[in-house]
C-alpha cells in the first residue's frame, strides 16, 4: 500500500485555472482530484523512512540480550520490505528461547496469555503451523493454540468473580485477537467479557484511560465480527466497536498523536481495522512520520507498533497472508559501533520515592546531560546507601520492580508510576532522557 494525500495549497491550483474556459477547468480540476486521490504524495520520501525503520527493527534482531520479541517479528512480516533471511533466523530464536521461556511460565502455572498471545501471532506472521508447536504441562502435551484457549478461560474465569483479568484487558484483549486471527472460535462468554469491559470503561491504566488497550481490544473485537462468530450480542458488539472509535478519537491531540507518541500505531491500526478511511487517520500518520525522524521511536517494540500502521496495515491482516511472491531484496548494511561520550553538561536530577504507604524520600544527583533515567538511577544508588532499586526484563526493555526494598507486582495489581515534575513518562527507564534539571517521582500505584 502507498501513501495519499492532498494537496497542501489549494488556492495555487484554483488560480492558475481561472483564465481557462469554465467546463475545461471544470474537467481539468476533475483530474487533478483523481489524480491526487489516487497517487502518492512524498512518496519516495517516506519509502525510505519505512526502510529505514525497517532496517531498524532487522538491526535490533542483533542483540542478544534478553528475548527475542515476537512484535518486532510481528511488524517484519507485515512490512512490504523483506530480508527473508533474517526473518527466519529470527522464527528460529522465537521458537526456541520464547518458547522455552513460555513453557517455564506455564510450568510454575503463571499467566503468560500476552506473550503467549504475541508468538501465536508472529508464527501466524510467518505462516507456521500452530498445531506443530506444544508444551508439555503436567507431563501433558498439548498444542499453543490449547493452551492459549485454557489460559483465555481462566482469565474469564477470574473476571467472574473479580471483575479484571488475572493480567489487565490489554493481555485478554491480545489473546482474543490471536485465537480470532488464527481461525479459532472464540467462546461467546470470553469475547462478552471484553465487551462488558468496553460498555464499562474498565480500561483505565492509573488515572487515566489506556488508548493502547481500547486499540487492541478494537482489533480484537473487530476480527471478532468479521469472523461471524458473536451471533447472540451482535449490537452489543457494534455499539463497543463504536464506543472505542470514539474513545480513540476523541484522544486526537493536536499534533495528531492519539493518547501520546507511544499508543498511535496501535490506535491507528485499530482505526484502520474498524473501518475507518485512510483520510481519517491522515494527520495521525504524519504526526508518527515526524517522530520517527525526530527519533522519537528509537525503541523496538516502538518501532514494530507503528510500522504495520504507517504501512495501512493492522493486525488483522495476518489472518489473510500466503507468505508466497514475498519481494526478498532488503539488504541490510552493516553499521560502524557508535561511541557516544558522557556529556560534559551536569544537570541536577531530583528523586522522589513514594511507596505504597505514603511515605516518601527525596534524593538529589548530578548527572551528565542527555543519561538515560536507568543510568541516573544507578549514580543514584552509588551515592546514598538508603537508595536502591532492581529491574526486570519486559519487550519494552527494563521497568522497575522493586524500589527501596518495596515490590510493585502485577500480581498485586500495583506498579512504579514514574513522572516528571507531575507529567507522567511515556518510556521507560532505560529510554527516557535527563536533558534538564527535573524532578523525577515514582510511586508505588495501584490499577
Amino acid at each position: 500500500m502507498i501513501d495519499t494525500c492532498h494537496f497542501s495549497d489549494s488556492s495555487y491550483w484554483s488560480h492558475s485555472l481561472t483564465r481557462l474556459p469554465r467546463m475545461l477547468s471544470l474537467v481539468i480540476i476533475a483530474g487533478l482530484l483523481a489524480f491526487t486521490s489516487g497517487k502518492p504524495c512524498d512518496t519516495e520520501a517516506n519509502r525510505e523512512l519505512y526502510l529505514s525503520l525497517n532496517k531498524n527493527l532487522l538491526h535490533s534482531l542483533e542483540t542478544t540480550e534478553g528475548l527475542p520479541n515476537p512484535s518486532v517479528h510481528l511488524a517484519l512480516r507485515l512490512s512490504n520490505y523483506h530480508n527473508l533471511a533474517k526473518e527466519s533466523e529470527h522464527l528460529n530464536r522465537l521458537k526456541n528461547y520464547l518458547h522455552n521461556d513460555i513453557q517455564s511460565s506455564l510450568t510454575n502455572s503463571q499467566s503468560v496469555v500476552g506473550l503467549m498471545a504475541l508468538y501465536t501471532l508472529a508464527l501466524k506472521s510467518s505462516c507456521y503451523d500452530h498445531n506443530t508447536i506444544t508444551f508439555t504441562v503436567i507431563e501433558k502435551s498439548e498444542t499453543l493454540l490449547t493452551h492459549l484457549k485454557k489460559q483465555m478461560e481462566q482469565e474469564k474465569e477470574h473476571i467472574a468473580f473479580s471483575h479484571r483479568p488475572l493480567t489487565n484487558y490489554y493481555q485478554y484483549s491480545l489473546g482474543v485477537l490471536a485465537l480470532c486471527v488464527s481461525g479459532i472460535r472464540v467462546n461467546n462468554h470470553v469475547s462478552n467479557k471484553l465487551i462488558k469491559a468496553v460498555e464499562h470503561e474498565h480500561f483505565e491504566h492509573g488515572d487515566s484511560e489506556s488508548i493502547d488497550t481500547y486499540a487492541m481490544a478494537g482489533m480484537a473485537l473487530q476480527c471478532v465480527k468479521n469472523a461471524g462468530s458473536h451471533v447472540q450480542n451482535a449490537a452489543e458488539l457494534d455499539t463497543a466497536l463504536s464506543k472505542i472509535k470514539q474513545k480513540l478519537l476523541a484522544s486526537s491531540r493536536t499534533d495528531g498523536h492519539i493518547g501520546n507518541e507511544f499508543s498511535t500505531g496501535l490506535a491507528v491500526q485499530a482505526l484502520l481495522a474498524m473501518g475507518s478511511p485512510v483520510a481519517e487517520c491522515a494527520a495521525s500518520m504524519e504526526a508518527m512520520r515526524t517522530s520517527a525522524r525526530n527519533n522519537i521511536y528509537h525503541n523496538p517494540m516502538s518501532i514494530s507498533q507503528i510500522l504495520p500502521a504507517l504501512q495501512q496495515k493492522s493486525y488483522l491482516a495476518v489472518e489473510s497472508m500466503d507468505c508466497l511472491n514475498e519481494s526478498d531484496t532488503l539488504v541490510l548494511e552493516p553499521i560502524d559501533p557508535v561511541v557516544v561520550l558522557p556529556s560534559q553538561t551536569k544537570v541536577t536530577l531530583m528523586v522522589e520515592v513514594v511507596t505504597s504507604s505514603g511515605a516518601a524520600a527525596v534524593y538529589s544527583v548530578d548527572v551528565p546531560k542527555d543519561s538515560s533515567l536507568l543510568d541516573a538511577l544507578e549514580l543514584l544508588k552509588t551515592r546514598y546507601d538508603s537508595f536502591k532499586f532492581e529491574t526486570e526484563s519486559s519487550l519494552w526493555g527494563p521497568f522497575l520492580s522493586v524500589v527501596n526494598g518495596e515490590q510493585a507486582r502485577q500480581s498485586d495489581r500495583r506498579y512504579w508510576h514514574l513522572s516528571s515534575d507531575g507529567t507522567a513518562l511515556s518510556q521507560g527507564v532505560s529510554d527516557f532522557k535527563i536533558e534538564a534539571a527535573q524532578k523525577i517521582t515514582i510511586k508505588n500505584t495501584s490499577y
